[in-house]
């Protein structure tokens, strides 16, 4: 949660969604310029929220169609995932395949290694506990769908290296915009050197008259 959002507060300028998933997606926040009201909710998140599960496909398909009626000539959805796709109705190379349709990139980011993890499960009390067990890694689906969008493929084994992976796309998905600013001058000058040339005038007349002097 850190390293997002360290990645939001470098990029004040762009607008940002986020999408939590496990057995399905949901949205936390929609594509935002309130980038304080995004990070109170990426806070709520928290593990063990929705059934145990990894949609990956179903995740690119809900965050490519949120992109759909964008304004902008870049759109990037960013993917990390520490599991395999054992969850949804769409398969991530299908959901792969509609993004790079739409003109969507989707690098995709693997956290971790394969092996035993902590995971939050609940027993039949709805009690939280924490267990170890085993994970699995599907590098070779998320190097295709990157592949397919015209993106890229990371693996992230620790913090560390997920900073550095979110510096490299923060680096990556730049793009200039020019911006054409059109000026229109009214000169409203004229008016008060008007009436400065008429008091200018009126005091050449009276000094000419009478009431030069004051009593």
């Amino acid at each position: 949660q850190r390293v997002v959002e360290d990645f939001v507060a470098a990029r004040p300028d762009d607008r940002i969604g986020l999408i939590a998933f496990a057995a399905q997606p949901w949205v936390v926040s929609p594509l935002t310029l309130d980038h304080d009201w995004l990070r109170r909710n990426l806070e709520r998140i928290e593990l063990g929220m929705v059934d145990d599960g990894t949609a990956i496909g179903s995740a690119i398909a809900s965050a490519t169609n949120r992109l759909r009626a964008r304004d902008t000539r870049s759109a990037v959805v960013i993917l990390l995932t520490d599991g395999v796709n054992n969850a949804g109705k769409i398969s991530p190379l299908v959901a792969a395949d509609a993004a790079r349709s739409l003109g969507v990139k989707v690098h995709t980011i693997l956290a971790g290694t394969a092996g035993e993890a902590p995971m939050v499960v609940k027993d039949r009390f709805g009690r939280e506990r924490i267990v170890r067990a085993r994970v699995e890694a599907d590098a070779e689906t998320l190097q295709a769908v990157a592949s397919r969008t015209g993106a890229r493929f990371f693996h992230a084994t620790d913090t560390e290296s997920l900073e550095a992976v979110w510096d490299e796309i923060d680096k990556m998905e730049r793009t200039t915009e020019r911006l054409r600013r059109f000026e229109d001058h009214e000169d409203l000058y004229p008016w008060p050197l008007t009436a400065a040339l008429l008091l200018l005038g009126l005091e050449v007349v009276l000094g000419e008259t009478r009431l030069r002097r004051l009593p």
